[in-house]
C-alpha cells in the first residue's frame, strides 16, 4: 500500500447496472449503500492488470440527472468542489474520492472514530469563490489533479473540511506524491 500511496492515487470511475453490477460484486472490494445508491471500491491495481469485468465497463452514463440543490451540508466531512472548474460527473466523483482519502490521512484517531460513528458519510458541495479561497488558505487537504484527463495538471479541484481536521486532531500528512498538496 505504501508504494501505491507514494506513486499517486489514480481512481477510475465506471458505471454498472444489472448483470454487470452483479459480476463486479464478485470481485474483491467494498460496497457502500446510502439511501438506495451504491458505490463499490476495488483495491488498487495497475491499469494493465484490471479484472476483465471491470475493464469492460464503460465511462458513459455517469452524468447525473438531479437538478435540485442538496441543501446545506451537515456537520462532519464536507468535500468542497472548486467553483471555477467544470468537471464531468465521473471526473468529479474521482476527485471527491481523492479528497476523502486525503481527509482520512489528515484525521487522527479521534477524528477517524467520529467519522466512523457517523457512517463515514461525506457531503459534497460546490464552494463559493470566497469560500474556496479560504479553504486553500486554511492548509487542509486539497486535491491537485495530475492532468491525465479533462483538467489541467496541478489544478486544485476539491478541498476536504472536517471539524477535527481544523481542531488539531493528530492526523498525518499524505505521503508525497503527484496528488498531494506539498
Amino acid at each position: 500500500m505504501g508504494v501505491w500511496e507514494r506513486t499517486g492515487i489514480r481512481k477510475v470511475v465506471r458505471r454498472a447496472r444489472g448483470a454487470e453490477w452483479r459480476r463486479v460484486l464478485e470481485l474483491p472490494g467494498i460496497t457502500v449503500e446510502v439511501e438506495g445508491a451504491e458505490v463499490r471500491v476495488h483495491p488498487p491495481v495497475p491499469l494493465d492488470d484490471w479484472p476483465r469485468d471491470l475493464a469492460r465497463l464503460q465511462v458513459k452514463g455517469t452524468e447525473l440527472e438531479d437538478v435540485e440543490s442538496p441543501g446545506p451540508a451537515a456537520d462532519g466531512v464536507v468535500l468542497w468542489l472548486n467553483p471555477a472548474i467544470t468537471m464531468s460527473a465521473g471526473k468529479a466523483m474521482a476527485q471527491v474520492g481523492h479528497a476523502a482519502q486525503l481527509a482520512w490521512w489528515a484525521s487522527g484517531a479521534a477524528g477517524r472514530e467520529a467519522w466512523r460513528a457517523a457512517g463515514l458519510r461525506c457531503a459534497v458541495r460546490t464552494a463559493t469563490p470566497s469560500g474556496w479561497e479560504k479553504l486553500l488558505a486554511g492548509g487542509g487537504p486539497v486535491v491537485r489533479d495530475a492532468g491525465f484527463t479533462e483538467i489541467e495538471p496541478g489544478s486544485c479541484t476539491v478541498a476536504a473540511e472536517a471539524p477535527w481536521i481544523t481542531e488539531g486532531d493528530e492526523g498525518h500528512a499524505a505521503p508525497s506524491g503527484p496528488l498531494r498538496r506539498t
